[in-house]
Formats: C-alpha cells, sequence, structure tokens
C-alpha cells in the first residue's frame, strides 16, 4: 500500500484528489494538509511513501518544507519561478502542472513510490531558464504582440522601424527556440518572461 499525504490549497480539489487516489487497490491517503507551515510537521508525522504537493502551498517555506519521502510537485505553470530551489538537491521528485488528470496524478504517484523521477519537462525547464534571456526591448515588443498588435503597431508604439521590430522577433524567437510568434508567446507566457 503507498502511503500518500495530500498538501494542497482548497477543500474541493484536495478532496476530489484525495477520492481518485483511494479509489485505487495500492494507494491510501493518510493525511490531508491545507497550509504550508503544517507540511513538514506532518509530513514527519505521519511518514507517508509520497508526498503530493502544491507548490504554490510550501514556496515561501524553502527547501526545509520537504520532508523524508519522494514529492510530487503540483505546479501553476505561469508560476514555476520556486520550482528550481524545491529541486534542487532532490533524490527522487515528481513535477507536474496542476492543471493534469488525476489519472497521471495516480501513475506518478506509483512510479515515485518504486523511487523512479516523474517530470513534466515543460515546467522543468522554465523553472530553470526562470531568468529571462529576454532584453526589456525584447519583452516589450514581445508583449505588445500577444496582446494583437501587428509589426507595424509594435513599430508605432515604441518609435521603431517594421525591419527592426522583425529583426527583434527573429532573435525572440531563436532564444525561444520558436517557430512562429504565437508559439514564442507561449513558451515566454509558460516561463514567466511575460
Amino acid at each position: 500500500m503507498i502511503r500518500t499525504l495530500l498538501a494542497l490549497d482548497g477543500t474541493l480539489i484536495r478532496g476530489a484528489l484525495a477520492m481518485v487516489l483511494a479509489a485505487e487497490h495500492d494507494i491510501s491517503v493518510v493525511a490531508e494538509v491545507d497550509r504550508g507551515d503544517e507540511v513538514q510537521q506532518m509530513l514527519w508525522a505521519r511518514l507517508p511513501d509520497v508526498a503530493v504537493v502544491d507548490l504554490d502551498l510550501i514556496a515561501g517555506h524553502g527547501p526545509g518544507a520537504v520532508g523524508p519521502c519522494p514529492m510530487l510537485l503540483l505546479v501553476d505553470r505561469p508560476r514555476v519561478r520556486g520550482l528550481h530551489d524545491m529541486l534542487t538537491g532532490r533524490r527522487t521528485v515528481g513535477v507536474l502542472a496542476n492543471d493534469v488528470s488525476p489519472h497521471r496524478v495516480v501513475d506518478s504517484v506509483r512510479r515515485l513510490a518504486r523511487g523512479e523521477t516523474v517530470v513534466d519537462v515543460e515546467l522543468v525547464l522554465a523553472a530553470f531558464n526562470a531568468n529571462s534571456p529576454l532584453t526589456g526591448r525584447e519583452t516589450e515588443i514581445l508583449e505588445l504582440t500577444a496582446a494583437g498588435a501587428t509589426v507595424a503597431e509594435v513599430a508605432g508604439s515604441l518609435g521603431l522601424s517594421p525591419g527592426t521590430v522583425r529583426n527583434h522577433l527573429g532573435r525572440i524567437s531563436r532564444k525561444t527556440g520558436a517557430r512562429t510568434r504565437v508559439e514564442a508567446v507561449r513558451v515566454a507566457r509558460d516561463a514567466g518572461w511575460i
């Protein structure tokens, strides 16, 4: 039996996930926590095999908020900045976006209990690249582009020529690894750069 602790803000979400996990034949929920300052204490008191934790709940408590077991961190995609500190030095960790299906959480709990690592690659890359590679001007251009402005409108708004804006957009695409402006906007938003 995989003893699982849930540390999630929000009674409805935590309760629903507890029901999904408890319905599995090999998983039991041994504790539920909704406050960040209680997570570490409960981890040591209940000694679960795996903890499913909302990163926002423990982000302000630093790496000391982690306990003796593998941890599946659920992360709000736009706010991945706190993830880097939580990953540093952990042997077994899981990282998923907080909008994944319950079945993916169930599978991840099992994998973590076996000592495997569970990773949403996009989230981890965003966490380790939380410092934006974009210059201030590139950020301005991408924000205007994200708002739906055309190249000509961006140029007019910033007092630049359309060619200069296109050059900036090309550099932004290279820095984000995107093939299109829409993809560059998505990458930058997911990383928290805009």
